[in-house]
């Protein structure tokens, strides 16, 4: 099936759901700041039970993750991303979410061809982009701190 771009285009406008920016944008502003009050809320609750900064920062990664998997493996982050859109991609739980979500897709595959072969498509990309990012950015800030001396 051989289709235009226009074509396509109209396809995915007639396939899309309507959304009204005035609700979804302050819907992703309160969801996403609910995911980062719960952050801080966690790191100030580490910090209260003794633990240092760094050992705290990682904890709440940790609890972060945790919930975001736990969530969608209950089918619940699914239904909070669709009443909060955008503000469900805060880091650390939008990809968490993105991991386990194609896990959860094809776990009936096993666990090789599935779970483990899966568990990446969505975050996979991100991954390799992210990491490539920073290598460059690495390479590129040795050499100005070496010809800035």
């Amino acid at each position: 099936m051989n289709i235009s771009n226009q074509e396509y285009g109209e396809l995915a406008k007639r396939a899309s759901p309507p959304s009204s920016m005035t609700k979804t944008i302050p819907m992703a502003f309160v969801i996403g700041g609910t995911i980062c009050v719960l952050g801080e809320a966690l790191l100030n609750m580490y910090g209260a039970l003794g633990f240092g900064r760094d050992d705290a920062g990682a904890l709440t990664s940790m609890s972060l993750i945790f919930l975001s998997a736990l969530l969608t493996g209950l089918k619940l982050y699914d239904r909070i991303a669709q009443f909060a859109g955008a503000g469900t991609l805060v880091p650390i739980t939008g990809f968490a979410n993105s991991v386990v979500s194609p896990a959860l897709d094809f776990k009936t595959e096993g666990f090789v061809l599935g779970l483990g072969a899966k568990m990446f498509t969505i975050a996979g990309p991100v991954l390799v982009y992210g990491i490539s990012a920073s290598i460059i950015y690495g390479i590129i800030y040795y050499f100005v701190k070496l010809f800035s001396v």
